[in-house]
This record gives structure tokens, C-alpha cells and sequence, in this order.
């Protein structure tokens, strides 16, 4: 029953009981006081059926939202997980068709065209004990300078080092190059070569045809405000883009998601069209993800919501002229 025809009886019963009225007698009272309880009894259980219908329909579209909801996360995010943390990976791998930008730059590199692109995930390449050691090192750079923002770096081939808002020279600060010892020196250019030889592996390419290249650095994640763009880390990027020089792009995590820190997954970005799918690497301690530097690798990393994700980003290219040396000891440039 509408407000309407609420309204409507209700005044046509008002009528009646105009016309009824008969204040001189006891039968004319009792008989209004007879009508009006039913007009009272009348009206309230029409309001009550209206509200009734109400409250149905306000459940009932309430519960439609939220079923739209969730299916609409479900199913527009359409995210697969390349790499979990509870799984112990000696190798995943996918290969697909290199961009045709990719394609274009990396035949001038005869020898370090791969047949295939890609992506892969190792959990067995690098010793816990040799990320423990590199963890330690950034941690204790880290904390003697760091961005103000959400994200700080360490370049020990340039010396590149996160200040506030700013890059100093880490060789220039004594107390710095004095946490930098040869057997840090020594895991470091080992680790280097370890995935530098799994690449050249997998994308079935001679390992003499990579070469190290800049930038090559660890890094520090937290759920700080951004202050510069450098620290904006969670944008949608295609490595080749960012930095020429890369064919090929790994990181080795040093830490891991859920028990460090929460946020920071790095997320694959494939397809077009509106037909997108994300594939998300978990990133666990030691464990070691690389892939071809071009569009086909559109990626990106989640924020950080809380705790520190320390990594370290180890690039390589086919360019010999883009090539760096390897680590050793620098004294301080005062």
C-alpha cells in the first residue's frame, strides 16, 4: 500500500467518523470509540506491512550490492600467483613472444637474443646464510642515512646513497665504507654470477653475452609518505623504458612478504584491451626472479602498508659499452 492510498483512507475514514459523531449519547460514544479502534488497528497494520515491504527491499538490494561486489573483484582483477611464499621453487618458468620493441633493439646483440621471452622464479639458487649476510649490510647502511620517503636505495658500483631527499656519495662517508668488508664484497659478485648464469640458462643465451649494468642496487620499501618521485616505487613501468641499458632484470629479496613487512608484491602486467591479467610473486627471502627488460614484462610493486621489504635489483645487459665492473673495496673520497 502506497503513502497515498494511505492517506486517502485515512482521510475517508476521518469523514466517517465526522458523520458519526454523537457526543449526547453512550451508544454514539461507544460506537465512535468501536470505529476509531478500528480505524486505529487498521492503519497499523498497514504501516506495518509497508514498512515490512520496505525493510525486505532494502535487504534484498543491500545483499545485491554486496554479491556485484565481490564478484566484480573477482573477476575484474583476474590474478593468478605466479609465486607464493609457502611454495619452496626450484624452478617456475613462463615463456611468450618478446614485444616487437624488444625484439627490434636486442638484434643488434646477435648472441644474446633469446628464443623465447619470459619470466622465472628460484627459490634454489642463492644460500639463506649468503642473503643474511647482504641483509645485514643494507640494513645497516640503510639506517645510518635513508630517503625521508618510501623508498631508499644503495648503488655500491656508484656509491649512490639515499640522504632525506636526496643521493649522497656513500664513499665519501668514512663510517660507511668502514661496514663494507671483501667477504661482503665476495657473496655479492658470487651471487651476481649465480644469476647472471641461471638467466643465460634459461633464455638459452651464452653467458659471455651478459654484462652486468647500472643501475644495480638494494633497496628499502616502507609505508612512508612519497616526498620526491624517486620514492612513487608502486608506478606501472617497463624496465627498458626506466633504464636503456637493461635486456635482462632480476631481484634477489632479501626479506619476506607477510612475515616483514605486508604490501610489496611485484605484480606482472599481461594482455590489453581490457582483457588484463596480473600475476603476483610473493617475494621470500633468498628467493630470485628475473625477466626480460621489455614490454612484454609490464610491471609493478604493490605499496607498502607496513614493515620493511629490502631486495636487490641486479640488471644486465648485452651492451659491452654499457657494461660495469664488478665490486672491490673503494677507500673513502674525502
Amino acid at each position: 500500500m502506497t503513502t497515498s492510498s494511505l492517506r486517502q483512507r485515512n482521510n475517508g475514514n476521518k469523514q466517517k467518523v465526522d458523520q458519526n459523531v454523537s457526543p449526547t449519547t453512550n451508544g454514539g460514544t461507544t460506537n465512535l470509540q468501536s470505529k476509531l479502534a478500528n480505524i486505529s488497528a487498521e492503519l497499523q497494520h498497514a504501516t506495518q506491512a509497508s514498512t515490512h515491504r520496505l525493510w525486505t527491499r532494502a535487504v534484498i538490494a543491500t545483499s545485491v550490492m554486496i554479491v556485484v561486489y565481490f564478484y566484480s573483484q573477482q573477476h575484474n582483477s583476474n590474478e593468478t600467483k605466479f609465486a607464493l611464499i609457502k611454495e619452496k621453487l626450484p624452478l617456475r618458468i613462463q615463456k611468450f613472444e618478446c614485444s616487437k620493441s624488444y625484439k627490434a633493439e636486442i638484434r643488434r646483440y646477435p648472441n644474446c637474443v633469446p628464443k623465447k621471452c619470459g619470466r622465472f622464479v628460484s627459490d634454489q639458487l642463492v644460500e639463506e646464510d649468503e642473503v643474511d649476510k647482504l641483509l645485514n649490510l643494507a640494513r645497516t647502511i640503510l639506517s645510518m642515512a635513508g630517503s625521508s620517503g618510501g623508498a631508499s636505495i644503495l648503488n655500491l658500483h656508484t656509491g649512490a646513497l639515499s640522504y632525506k631527499e636526496q643521493f649522497v656519495n656513500a664513499y665519501r662517508v668514512p663510517k660507511v665504507v668502514a661496514e663494507l668488508k671483501e667477504h661482503h664484497l665476495t657473496i655479492y659478485n658470487t651471487v651476481k654470477n649465480k644469476i647472471k648464469k641461471a638467466i643465460a640458462e634459461q633464455f638459452e643465451i651464452p653467458a659471455e653475452s651478459l654484462y652486468l649494468t647500472d643501475p644495480t642496487f638494494f633497496s628499502r620499501l616502507t609505508n612512508a609518505t612519497a616526498r620526491t618521485m624517486n620514492d612513487e616505487y608502486w608506478h606501472e613501468h617497463i624496465d627498458k623504458d626506466t633504464y636503456e641499458s637493461f635486456h635482462y632484470t632480476s631481484l634477489l629479496y632479501l626479506n619476506t612478504y607477510q612475515k616483514d613487512y605486508k604490501g610489496g608484491r611485484f605484480i606482472f602486467i599481461d594482455g590489453s584491451n581490457g582483457n588484463l591479467t596480473k600475476s603476483a610473486i610473493e617475494p621470500k627471502k633468498a628467493r630470485v626472479s628475473a625477466f626480460t627488460s621489455g614490454a612484454e614484462n609490464l610491471h609493478h610493486v604493490e605499496q607498502v602498508t607496513e614493515g620493511e621489504r629490502y631486495a636487490i635489483t641486479i640488471s644486465f645487459t648485452c651492451d659491452p659499452d654499457r657494461a660495469i665492473s664488478d665490486l672491490h673495496i673503494k677507500t673513502p673520497n674525502l
